[in-house]
This record gives structure tokens, C-alpha cells and sequence, in this order.
């Protein structure tokens, strides 16, 4: 009879690996708690509501003792099928699971209830745990990315990245923030407005300002962990209102702006910057030939442009894992406040995706990866695309959602999507009065999850490359069909309504 427990017993441990294991090769007993783990599980079995006190801090991997997790699954399996928690239902479940020998047998069970005398400290003693879980958590990643580091065969930013993620997991998945009552709630949200009132230059501006007064009434300035889509067709001036946006929110606001060309290469976009700080012909900054004066003045001008924390990446073809692993270095040595892409439609999905999607597909991943990677740095991520050309097969030019090039997921993925249409750029265009227009360009918001979708006026200046205050800017009809016309210049409110 012995024996054949004896067998069972170790039959049913080789079913289930001892964590121990993973650090043998370590030569060092691994970071645990196994008399904190039996007091967690004795409080659990002792208080029904002891378990609903530490549900969200505690999964079965945080505890060390693999009969533990089998224990603590039980707990988990009961609670979720309503039914109660105790050294009995316990004891049952194990046994239906053919755990029971495995664990202990009834008796360990019981003993752990002997192990506390009340639920009291479950709460702090569950943190204890996850404590000692994430310091082996952290051994193991670094073991494995040591192995991995000697692997001739390993693909180094593969490996990066892969790291960074396990890193951030493990952040992400113990140290997780707590409920707040209302009143903590409205007491910080007073405070963030009260700072933003501070600075009388950025009232109402709770992101990153754009410097374009109009837009900036619709957006607030781009919202950290926000998705910016910004498109239009070729020639209309995406990179140029990107870097305005750029050089706006790093001169003017003091931002950290981080800037990946996948197009053009970096001279060629400090150029653009120049020519539009300078206010020279960007023709003439190509050919070298400037007038003395033109010479004085692009020196004196550009002082403010060389002491901005803009940082420009050109490298081509990039895959957003390799973009990921670059914006969170330069988020941690730089504290990156916004990040341009241009454009999506150049990057590639990591190598080992790519093998199973069509482009659709690939541009979808893309634009998931480029929102999860706004939220994990908490960031506003500005990604330019192009549109198809459904745009010019119409009468009317103006581009809409459905023209988003190669995917719908890139509307569905964007917290705003925002369109540049310049009538200039098609001859003979004029507006709704049919007056001809020249050097107009419109912002228009086509969607916008936090506020109202609307167009902006802005002014286009071509031979400088830039974009500038226009003196107007409108904002979408409202229910009654009302439009709201601000003055840049008096900040008056005129209503119009349309015919």
C-alpha cells in the first residue's frame, strides 16, 4: 500500500515540472516566500472574502512552489463557478483533477490553514509575493537573453526587442495600479487643469501643441497615448506640415520631438527645416546660391532651430519592431514627448509576420503596432500615410475616410485622422463662393474621438515649405445646422447658417 502511494506520488510530480528547475543551472536558491505562499493560501481557505481582497494582485505563477499553483488554480476554478472555498471543496477539486496526491494529500490542506490566524495582512503579504515573483522573473529574462547573447545565429534587434517586451510584461502584468474613489479623481483632474492654466501661451492645451491656433482648439494639442493619422496625396504637403508641427513643438513649446523619415533622408528634411526658419527659397538652399544678405540671414536664424531636441532617424525600410525598440531609448534617454512616422505605408511588419499577410494585412498590423506602441510610451504617435487615388477620379478632390490607402483598420486603429487639401494644387479651384484660392490649405479633421471633426484654414507658403496661421478656422455644423466661424485675430465667435 505504501509503495504503491509512493509511485503515485511520484508519478503525478513528473507530470508537473518543478519551478526549481529553471534556476539549477544558476548554482543560487531562487528569490520565494513558501511560508508567505502557505499563510496567502491558509487566509484564502479560512475567509470567504479573503480571496476578493487579492484576486487582481495574484495569479497562480506568483507563487514559487509548483503544489501551490495547483492549489491556488482550485481556489480560482471554485470561484469562478460560484461555489464556495474551503478545506473541503479544496480538497474535492484536487482530487477530481487528480492533484490531490501531488500537492500534499488532505492533510497539507488542512495544515495550512495552521499556518494564520486570520485574513488581516492578505493584502501586503500577497505583495510580499509578487515581489519575489518579478525578482524571478527578471533572472530569468536576463539568463535567457545571456544565452541567447552568445547564439551566433541570433538576429541582435530581434533579441532587443524581445527583451524590451519581456521586461515590459512583467511591469505591466504585477504592478498593476488600484481603483481611486471619486473624490481622488476630481482632486488630480483639478490639478492637471490648474497647471495647464499656469502657462498663459498654452491655455487650454493639455497635450503636445501643434502651434496652429485652430487645430489646436479642435485637439487640445495631441494627446498622449493618441494615434495621429495624417494623410493625403502626394505633392499636398504631409512632411512639410509634420516637420511645421515638429519644429513648433520643439522651438515654441519645449518639447522633445523624435522624427522617422523612411522617405527622405535627414539632410534633406533639416533643409526643409531651414528653409522654412530662414523663410528662404528652399530652391535657392539647393543650388547654394544665396545673395550676401540671404547668407546673414540663414545664420541668424537658425540658432533657435540648432538647439532644438528634434531627433531624426532616416533609416529606410524599417519594421516596427526595430521602430519600437528606438522609441522606447529614446523615451528613456531623452523623454520623447511626440513622434512622427513618414509614412506608414513604408514600413514593414517584423520579417517572421510578413510570411503569412498580404500588404492589407501587413498595414494592418502596422497601424495596431503603432498604437500599442502610443499607449506603452504614453505618447502621441503621428503616423503620415498616403490615399488612394480614388481622390482624383472625382469631381470633388476633397479626400474622405474611405480613401485611406490599403486598409480599413487604419481608421478603426487612429484616434484622429486628418486630411491636407490644398484647392490650389488643382487648377482653377475655388471656393464655395467661387473666388479662386491660392496658398490655402485645409486641415480637415475627418475623425476625432475626443471632440468635435471639423476643418482648419492654414496658410501654405511654397517656396519655404511650411505652413502657417491662417486667420480663420471653422468648426463642423451643429445639430441645427449652425456653423461656428472663429477669428483668429479678435478670438470672436460669428454664426453662419448654410443654405
Amino acid at each position: 500500500m505504501g509503495d504503491t502511494f509512493k509511485e503515485k506520488l511520484t508519478d503525478s510530480r513528473k507530470k508537473i515540472p518543478n519551478v526549481s528547475a529553471q534556476y539549477a543551472d544558476l548554482g543560487r536558491i531562487p528569490p520565494q516566500l513558501v511560508h508567505v505562499e502557505q499563510a496567502v493560501l491558509g487566509a484564502i481557505l479560512l475567509e470567504k472574502d479573503a480571496l476578493v481582497e487579492v484576486l487582481d494582485i495574484l495569479n497562480p505563477d506568483v507563487f514559487y512552489k509548483e503544489e501551490h499553483k495547483e492549489i491556488y488554480r482550485s481556489i480560482i476554478k471554485l470561484f469562478e463557478e460560484t461555489k464556495p472555498i474551503d478545506i473541503l471543496t479544496v480538497t474535492q477539486d484536487l482530487r477530481s483533477r487528480e492533484k490531490l496526491e501531488y500537492v500534499g494529500g488532505a492533510f497539507y490542506i488542512s495544515e495550512l490553514t495552521n499556518s494564520v490566524a486570520s485574513s488581516a495582512n492578505i493584502e501586503f503579504h500577497s505583495r510580499l509575493l509578487v515581489e519575489k515573483f518579478i525578482l524571478r522573473e527578471l533572472i530569468r529574462i536576463s539568463s535567457d537573453i545571456q544565452q541567447q547573447a552568445f547564439d551566433d545565429a541570433t538576429d541582435v534587434f530581434t533579441l532587443l526587442d524581445k527583451s524590451e517586451n519581456d521586461l515590459f510584461s512583467v511591469s505591466q502584468g504585477n504592478l498593476k495600479g488600484s481603483y481611486k474613489p471619486m473624490s481622488t479623481l476630481i482632486s488630480e483632474s483639478i490639478l492637471s487643469i490648474e497647471e495647464i492654466a499656469k502657462n498663459s501661451q498654452t491655455v487650454g492645451i493639455s497635450g503636445v501643441a501643434t502651434g496652429f491656433t485652430g487645430l489646436d482648439r479642435f485637439t487640445s494639442g495631441w494627446q498622449a497615448s493618441d494615434l495621429i493619422i495624417l494623410a493625403s496625396r502626394p505633392g499636398m504637403g504631409k512632411t512639410s506640415f509634420a516637420l511645421t508641427m515638429a519644429r513648433n513643438a520643439a522651438i515654441d513649446f519645449g518639447k522633445s520631438v523624435a522624427v522617422f523619415s523612411l522617405e527622405m533622408s535627414s539632410i534633406q528634411l533639416v533643409n526643409r527645416l531651414i528653409a522654412a526658419e530662414a523663410e528662404l527659397d528652399s530652391e535657392k538652399l539647393r543650388s547654394g546660391n544665396l545673395a550676401d544678405h540671404e547668407w546673414a540671414q540663414l545664420h541668424s536664424r537658425i540658432d533657435q532651430l540648432s538647439k532644438a531636441k528634434i531627433f531624426i532617424d532616416d533609416t529606410p525600410g524599417i519594421n516596427v519592431f526595430e521602430l519600437r525598440a528606438k522609441c522606447r531609448r529614446l523615451k528613456s534617454q531623452h523623454k520623447i514627448d511626440i513622434i512622427f512616422v513618414d509614412y506608414l505605408q513604408l514600413m514593414n511588419a517584423h520579417s517572421d509576420q510578413r510570411k503569412n499577410m498580404n500588404r492589407e494585412q501587413e498595414i494592418s498590423a502596422i497601424s495596431r503596432a503603432l498604437k500599442g506602441m502610443a499607449k506603452d510610451l504614453k505618447v502621441p504617435v503621428i503616423a503620415l500615410s498616403q490615399l488612394s487615388r480614388e481622390v482624383e477620379r472625382r469631381t470633388v478632390k476633397k479626400p474622405m475616410l474611405s480613401d485611406l490607402r490599403e486598409s480599413g483598420s487604419i481608421e478603426q486603429d487612429a484616434d484622429q485622422v486628418l486630411f491636407i487639401y490644398r484647392p490650389d494644387y488643382y487648377e482653377g479651384a475655388e471656393d464655395e463662393n467661387q473666388n479662386p484660392v491660392n496658398g490655402i490649405a485645409e486641415i480637415i479633421i475627418a475623425k476625432n474621438r475626443h471632440g468635435k471633426t471639423g476643418k482648419v484654414e492654414l496658410k501654405w507658403i511654397g517656396k519655404y515649405a511650411k505652413f502657417a496661421n491662417s486667420d480663420y478656422f471653422t468648426l463642423a455644423a451643429d445639430s441645427s445646422g449652425t456653423i461656428s466661424r472663429y477669428s483668429k485675430a479678435s478670438d470672436e465667435e460669428e454664426e453662419t447658417t448654410p443654405f
